[in-house]
């Protein structure tokens, strides 16, 4: 059997899973914290100054006023991350 690794990245919630359904499946599972709120002032700033282009990260675009829409779809598997312009 050949070793699968999960990774992931951010801090999960409302996920539980036991440790006894990966042990012998080998299966191993690594995730790390995200300090997204230390890098995310910088990033706004060099995305609205067009220095960096984050469309490889956005795939649904939406007017600010529609942002509980944007989390639903990103809830419900229907876009990674959502854009919103003003």
């Amino acid at each position: 059997m050949v070793p699968v690794h999960v990774g992931y990245v951010g801090v999960t919630h409302d996920v539980r899973l036991d440790g006894l359904d990966l042990f012998f499946t080998h299966v191993h599972l690594h995730g790390v914290p995200a300090p997204v709120r230390r890098f995310l002032p910088d990033l706004i700033d060099r995305t609205f100054d067009r220095q960096i282009e984050p469309g490889r990260v956005f795939d649904l675009t939406l007017p600010i006023e529609q942002a509980a829409d944007g989390y639903t779809a990103m809830d419900q598997r229907r876009a990674i991350k959502v854009l919103l312009r003003p």
